[in-house]
């Protein structure tokens, strides 16, 4: 099957993962169709192990065709779409060589240059966009396209020698759970690398840490005509907090290695108020310091309002992965060569944000994250341009070929 085929397939099925019901995995029962469909797929090409286990985890084998002791390596990617924007019926549209212009997408949502000054290095391509209602899904059905592609062609090309490769396919990865349940005892391999980055020729093995940080606010609420020296209004406290942190700290103001404080979400009554916020640094001393400067704020206010007015709790979600990479360079070694080999150059970018394979590294299997192609992901401009696509999956031959070549 044609790699934009096989993609145009799976962006099909609706995988929306929820933050509403997150204490079950997968989040919600529609991934289940795609992971039905992928544990098929895999056999009727003819892989060997093909398992899908009761929460819709995925996993394959491309057996060794050399006889050299060659390391087991695998590829991760996910199956799930965020649910920041309308995943539901889907319609791509593939816009051949592509002009250099701004993309209309539908009356009123148009991909401009001016917003995406990114779409000028894929003029001349192949680029598949949305209709302008939904996001795309490339994120990260590219992945799972590409990974299925490339192990259909390692099959049909036997004089490239490899070991052997497992493949593994799994929910929730954008709401933080994908990696929750992840088999790596079952999985069985020395290293792997995620497909769930975005330009072609970009490798990343660098993430934020992360914490999330529910912010409480306590108020008195008073009948507003007999309101003075009674009344603190939780709202206009709410308020206070988030402007007291600093206004070139947060996501819109930064960029490379520049950590954040980013408030998601207020609920706010003059009784009380809510603030959830995400904090991310990729410096550990840097993240210990976000987390104190968020909590001294709330002892601050309370010193201020009253005892117990503020309080902060903080949840770390996930951990930079430098750490766990530190002394096994051959990881991304091979990486880095298979991608120069495949787009003429490797770019190694930090992740401003975090993936399955972080948290999969502080779990015992080394995971770099490798480019899927995709572009502007979580809403309607999402695209991927097809030659980023194959781009992908030569990388992943060419992972496979070297690591036996450097066994």
């Amino acid at each position: 099957m044609e790699l934009v085929e096989r993609f145009l397939r799976y962006v099909s099925f609706d995988t929306q993962s929820s933050e509403e019901t997150s204490g079950r995995c997968p989040s919600t029962e529609r991934q289940m169709a795609l992971s039905e469909h992928l544990f098929r797929e895999l056999q009727s090409l003819g892989l060997e192990d093909v398992e899908m286990d009761s929460h819709g985890y995925v996993y394959a084998t491309l057996p060794q065709n050399t006889t050299k002791q060659v390391p087991t390596i695998g590829f991760i990617a996910h199956i799930d779409t965020s649910p920041d924007c309308q995943g539901r019926d889907i319609k791509p549209r593939i816009i051949e060589n592509y002009d250099g212009g701004d993309i209309q997408l539908s009356e009123g949502v148009t991909t401009t240059v001016e917003q995406f000054p990114e779409l000028l290095r894929h003029k001349g391509e192949t680029l598949i966009v949305t209709d302008g209602r939904t996001l795309l899904g490339a994120d990260d059905k590219a992945g799972v396209a590409e990974i299925v592609t490339a192990m259909e062609r390692l099959k049909a090309h036997t004089e490239i020698p490899h070991g052997k490769v497992r493949v593994a396919f799994n929910p929730d990865e954008e709401i933080g759970g994908g990696a929750r349940l992840f088999d790596v005892r079952r999985f069985g391999c020395q290293w792997a690398y995620t497909m769930d980055g975005g330009e072609a020729g970009e490798l990343e093995y660098e993430n934020f840490n992360a914490c999330q940080a529910r912010v409480t606010i306590r108020g008195a609420s008073v009948h507003p005509g007999y309101a003075k020296g009674r009344m603190l209004n939780a709202s206009l406290l709410a308020s206070e907090f988030a402007l007291s942190l600093p206004k070139d700290e947060r996501p819109e103001t930064t960029e490379g290695y520049e950590g954040f404080y980013h408030l998601c979400s207020v609920r706010a009554t003059v009784e009380e108020a809510e603030l959830t916020y995400i904090i991310r640094d990729h410096a550990d001393s840097l993240f210990r310091g976000r987390k104190q400067a968020i909590a001294r704020l709330a002892e601050s206010l309370s010193l201020k309002y009253g005892e117990g007015t503020v309080t902060v709790t903080l949840k770390d979600q996930y951990r930079n992965m430098l750490s766990q990479l530190k002394g096994k360079p051959h990881v991304t070694d091979i990486a880095r060569q298979a991608i120069e080999e495949a787009c003429g150059s490797c770019s190694v970018v930090p992740i401003r944000g975090g993936t399955d394979g972080a948290q999969l590294s502080f779990r015992g299997l080394p995971c770099p994250n490798i480019f899927a192609g995709g572009l502007f992901f979580h809403g309607p401009h999402e695209l991927v341009p097809v030659e980023s696509m194959e781009k992908a999956v030569e990388t992943i031959v060419n992972i496979c070929r070297i690591t036996e070549e450097r066994a």
